[in-house]
């Protein structure tokens, strides 16, 4: 099995002295992984970051045994982030969800091209909530379609309105940029009530029943933010 493609590093590890095992998201072959001979050498290690996009080569005698690949760059995105511990946080929380959620060789051009689309969003003001959206698709695209208005009731309180979601053991209120997609807020404090209740729906809908855990690049991802 030979083939070109293109796609983003979303793990790597040492092999042995001067290699390394990769695993990279692709757009015509989904996630794959594979041997870099010489991924130690200052060579090629310096463009080896998390989210960076390469060309690559695959190579394989068999779909039973692990591939080799020849990179070379093709976009060098992570270090345009280098110095801003919050986003490249987020870019390594956002690999790591790759590769505990995909599935070798399972194609998907709409998760491949939401993550120029991620790239983008890293640059705009308000990122951690157009994040948040994003993380939405994301979880859409993956099969797993949060759909907040048909969960939720809504309430007025001292003219402000509010959307509550209830269920047999708790009523948990949820902040109206979720359902209003108009509604401005930028307040962090409800930003990061978002992204809690994206992490329990996370752990409760889709890793826990595939008997995963919480990856800790996201809870460190939340904490540059607190």
């Amino acid at each position: 099995m030979l083939w070109d493609d293109t796609g983003y590093l979303i793990s790597k590890s040492r092999y042995n002295e001067n290699s390394i095992i990769s695993e990279l998201f692709t757009k015509n072959h989904g996630k794959v992984s594979g041997i870099i001979f010489g991924g130690t050498s200052k060579k090629i290690k310096n463009y080896l970051q998390i989210g960076n996009k390469l060309h690559i080569n695959f190579n394989s005698k068999s779909d039973n045994r692990i591939g080799y690949l020849k990179v070379e760059i093709s976009k060098a995105l992570s270090p345009n982030f280098f110095e801003d511990y919050q986003k490249l946080s987020c870019i390594t929380a956002v690999m790591n969800l790759l590769k505990i959620l995909t599935a070798e060789f399972q194609k998907n051009e709409k998760i491949f091209f939401m993550l120029e689309e991620f790239y983008n969003i890293l640059n705009t003001k308000n990122w951690i909530k157009n994040y948040i959206f994003w993380e939405l698709e994301l979880y859409k695209n993956l099969g797993y379609d949060l759909k907040f208005k048909d969960i939720v009731h809504k309430e007025i309180d001292n003219d402000k309105i509010r959307y509550i979601s209830k269920s047999l053991t708790e009523k948990r209120i949820i902040p109206n940029f979720l359902i209003d997609r108009n509604d401005n807020s930028e307040d962090l404090k409800v930003l990061l009530d978002a992204l809690k209740i994206l992490s329990d729906y996370l752990e409760k809908t889709i890793l826990k029943p595939n008997n995963l855990s919480q990856p800790l690049s996201r809870k460190n991802f939340i904490n540059t933010l607190r």
